[in-house]
């Protein structure tokens, strides 16, 4: 998120699509929820006030108008976990982690759940997600059986 830029968010009364930079540079496209557009709005309509907004592509900014580092959003993440009364165990891959395995749990297909974490092969979504017993015996009990 600290190598978002502006540009890199496309936003239309519909719809809109992000951006993203994985490891190794690679980008990605992502739509976006709805409820997000609406936040990103807000925010870009937010930081056009901002210190440096004008001269700066970077989509986060920090207090002076730079590019916002990795260090401060970790400590801008660590505010949000203090005010939402989450403890000291939540971290951003945490967070991924339930991400994934929400959506699986949902019922979302684990190649949609690998496209979205920007997985290039199933077995490295297949840990975000690893099964529990319920969801075992939930596969089981879909097996057809005589009477």
């Amino acid at each position: 998120m600290v190598r978002l830029d502006v540009d890199d968010v496309r936003l239309s009364a519909r719809k809109g699509t992000v951006r993203l930079y994985g490891k190794g540079g690679k980008p990605r496209e992502l739509e976006l929820h709805a409820e997000l557009r609406t936040a990103y709005t807000e925010w870009r309509d937010e930081r056009a006030s901002w210190t440096g907004a004008q001269d700066n592509p970077t989509f986060f900014l920090n207090h002076r108008g730079g590019r916002l580092s990795v260090r401060g959003a970790s400590a801008v993440f660590t505010t949000i976990l203090d005010r939402a009364g989450l403890d000291d165990e939540a971290s951003a891959h945490v967070l991924r982690h339930t991400f994934a395995t929400t959506m699986v749990r949902g019922g979302a297909d684990l190649v949609v759940v690998a496209d979205l974490l920007g997985h290039a092969r199933l077995d490295q979504t297949r840990r975000y997600t690893l099964p529990t017993a319920a969801d075992r015996q939930r596969a089981l009990d879909l097996l057809p059986v005589d009477r």
